[in-house]
Order: C-alpha cells, then structure tokens, then sequence
C-alpha cells in the first residue's frame, strides 16, 4: 500500500491476507463484466481506471488533511475547487446542460446528496477515525453494494460466481480489520 512509503504505516500480515482476499473476490465479482476489447469499452474501462486513480489519490490527500481539518470543511473546499475544474471539462466536452424537469432536477439532487454529501462526507469523517489503508480495504465492499442495489432495484441478476465473490470479499475485508491476536502479535 502506498501509505506505508507516504505516511510509514506498516500494514499487519491480516492486513495484507485480507487485502489479497478481497482482490481476489473482486475478479471473480467481475470478471463476467471486465473486459478489454476492441467494441468499444476500452474507452470506458481506461476512465474507470483513472477515476480510481484519483479517487485513491483523494483519500490519501484527505487522510491527512483530516487530521487538522474537520470533514464538512474539507468537502466545502474540494466541492468549490472542483467547480471550475467541471464546467470547463463540461463545457469542451458535451456542453453545459441544465435540468429540463423537476424529475431531472430530482436526479440531480439526489446525485448531490447522497453520493457527494453522504458518500464522500462520511467517508471525509471516518478517515480521521481509521487509518486510510484500512479504509481503501472497506472502499473495495462498493462492488459488493453495487450488485445488491442492481440486484433489487433493477432485476438484476447475480450468478453464483457473483455471489461467491462477495462472499470473498467480504471474508477479505473481515480479516483486513481483524486485529492480531496476543499469540500471533508475539511471532
């Protein structure tokens, strides 16, 4: 993790075994929606990636940030700086669009207050309280959440392979936060 060569946390041997558990039900969560060709999803998985690029950057900036700044100060600043930085991708991109209908307007707001307010606001707040290698472990049960929320709110379906990966990660993230116990901290 790169939190040991920025902050010098060395991670513990559960940390690292649940880490590799959860990578581990993460490919077998999506393997079956991964792939690399030539139809054109390279495009979207290559973005995918950058976002989570910058998303692990975010929180190694705020996992130190959080220790002199409260949360809801932290997310007044990252949501005005991210301002400009939107509307000139937006607007070279695909134009400035506004909500034509209050059903519009509605997503949008919900968009705003649950990922942005609610999401990233807590997860501001807990990164003073956990270290950010444990919390990029949790930030791994998202796919999870993914693929139960699809699973009821749009008939998705879940494979076994699918449900095993959960399963898996869920395993990896248990034993990411388990703490040694006195017999394996002395060897």
């Amino acid at each position: 993790p790169l939190s040991y060569f920025l902050f010098r946390e060395k991670p513990s041997k559960n940390f690292l075994l649940g880490l590799a558990v959860s990578f581990a039900g993460i490919a077998l969560l999506m393997s079956g929606k991964f792939s690399i060709s030539s139809t054109g999803n390279f495009k979207g998985e290559l973005l995918a990636f950058l976002a989570s690029v910058f998303y692990g950057l975010f929180l190694l900036s705020v996992y130190k940030v959080r220790l002199k700044v409260d949360a809801a100060s932290i997310m007044f600043i990252s949501g005005m700086g991210s301002i400009p930085v939107l509307l000139v991708t937006a607007g070279i991109s695909e134009g400035i669009m506004y909500p034509q209908t209050f059903k519009e307007l509605f997503i949008l707001l919900g968009l705003a207050l649950c990922s942005q307010l609610l999401g990233q606001g807590l997860l501001s707040y807990s990164l003073g309280k956990i270290s950010v290698s444990l919390s990029s472990v949790i930030i791994l049960t998202q796919p999870v959440f993914a693929a139960i929320y699809a699973y009821f709110l749009f008939a998705e379906t879940l494979t076994i392979k699918e449900g095993l990966g959960i399963v898996i990660i869920l395993t990896g993230v248990f034993y990411a936060k388990k703490t040694p116990s006195h017999s394996q901290a002395i060897s």
